[in-house]
Parts: C-alpha cells; structure tokens; sequence
C-alpha cells in the first residue's frame, strides 16, 4: 500500500465526526424546508478545511455491524440502499466512488496487530451512512473509500483501540470520517420532550471530546454515565455514537472540538473534529 498511499509530503490529515442525517434527507423535499439546511452547509464546506486532497478515505459508518471490524474489500463496491418508505428517487442516488484493496488490506492488518478481531467483506457495498454524507463533502466521488464496520457488541473501549490501530493512516494523507448522529432515539425526533435532555446530553458529550486526550478517552468508554444518556442512545441502539470512539481513538494526542450544534427535529446534533 505504500506506494498507493503514503506521501511524505502530505500534511497529517484530522478525524471527523460527521452526523448524517436521516436517511438520505438533503436529497428529497422536507417539512419544514430547511430542516436539513444548516448540516448539509457544514458537511459541503468540510473539504475547504482540511490541509489537503486526502489520498484516500476510511468511513466508518453506524449501518454496518459485524462480529469482527471488518472491511469492505471490493475495488468498485455497490450502493446499499438501507433506508425505507422515501421517494423513489432516493433509490436512485449514485456515488460512484472506488473502493481501494490495498488499503482495506493495510487497515486489515492494522485492527489485526493491536489484537482487534478483522477481515475483509469482498462483497459488501457502501451503504447510506457513507454515500449520503460524502456526497456532500466529495461530490466528484473521485476519492478512493473503504468503509470500516462496527464490531457488534458495541463495546467503546474496543472501538476506541480500533480507532488507535488506525492513526497512522493520518500521516499517509488518509482521511478517516465517522459517520453516524451524537443523538439517535428514533422517538425522541420531533419530540419536544428530547429537547432540553438532548441538550444537555450534547454539552456532556462535547466537554468530553474537549477535554485532553487520556482524560477524553475514559469520559467517553463511560459515555453511558452522562446525562440523559440512555434517552438519547437507548440500550442496544448506541451504533450511531460508536462511530465517535473510533474516531476519538484514531486522534490520538490531537485535540478534539465541536465544529457544528444545531437543533434539528427538536433535539441538539454535533459534529467534532480531532487536529
């Protein structure tokens, strides 16, 4: 993968932290409007700041559970529509991105040598959690893309060490985005009842990630000690945070800081970003 990849030259790419959203929301008519307005503005600017053209991007998505952190492994992957009930033309959607072996591999061997269970899916397609936000952040899909898996049994500590076994790939210009929503109880949308809680779940979460590294780390392998925590990610269902521990473990000594806030749907969403 060394000569596909690593560039001495290419500046140390950040860890994001991206919410993405609601099925594929920014690509269909919303009520209200502009519900959706303000989170795709912030994920279309995410390239202008970054030091560089990343090489090449590791997404970890909150759709993709396996028993091990497996990776997808195809050079030209499929689209996995996994969302239901909206327009037909969301199941229309392209993102034509190639995926890129060598570096599936290289992240293989990588989660393998800190002791972390992984192997390559040679089938598996991006679903909506990459496509939908890249998107808007890579319009041109022209950025090689594999997407790392969850491991299932949503375990942070194992999340924050596969995100450890990961940071070197920031020196190789690789750009590593966890996608997934700092607040997912499908009940709790919409619901004024979320809204204060969700907030001061949001606050938490954000002290955390600002906080320093070894100090941001446990705060957030104990996530489940925060305010409202359980409101906001109920037992079982915390797939669409898990995504933040890998990124807050591949970030290293970076520090971490929120990037966006909104209220949507009457309860707070965030983004971090790490270096």
């Amino acid at each position: 993968m060394a000569d596909s990849v690593v560039d001495d030259t290419q500046q140390r790419m950040p860890v994001l932290f991206v919410p993405h959203g609601a099925g594929p929301c920014f690509f269909m008519d919303w009520q209200p409007a502009d519900t959706w307005h303000a989170l795709g503005a912030f994920l279309r600017g995410v390239s202008e700041t970054l030091p560089a053209r990343p090489k090449a991007i590791v997404l970890v998505s909150a759709h993709w559970l396996d028993d091990r952190f497996a990776v997808t492994g195809h050079s030209h992957p499929e689209l996995v529509y996994d969302y239901y009930g909206f327009p037909p033309h969301t199941y229309e959607l392209a993102y034509p991105a190639p995926g890129h072996p060598a570096l599936a591999e290289r992240t293989r061997e990588l989660l393998s040598t800190a002791g972390l269970p992984s192997g390559l899916d040679p089938q598996r397609g991006f679903d909506h959690g990459m496509f939908i936000p890249l998107k808007l952040m890579f319009p041109a899909a022209d950025i090689p893309v594999i997407q790392l898996s969850l491991q299932r049994n949503l375990d942070p500590q194992a999340h924050l060490r596969a995100g450890e076994a990961l940071a070197a790939l920031r020196d190789e210009g690789v750009l590593i985005v966890a996608s997934g929503m700092s607040f997912h109880h499908m009940r709790g949308f919409g619901d004024e009842r979320f809204s204060a809680l969700s907030a001061e779940f949001d606050d938490w979460l954000t002290a955390a990630v600002e906080s320093a590294p070894a100090e941001r780390d446990r705060l957030l392998a104990q996530w489940t000690s925060a305010p409202h925590a359980r409101l906001c990610h109920p037992e079982g269902g915390e797939e669409h945070l898990l995504p933040l521990m890998v990124a807050a473990g591949a970030a290293g000594d970076s520090p971490g800081r929120n990037v966006y806030t909104e209220q949507v749907m009457k309860t707070t969403i965030s983004a971090y970003r790490f270096g």
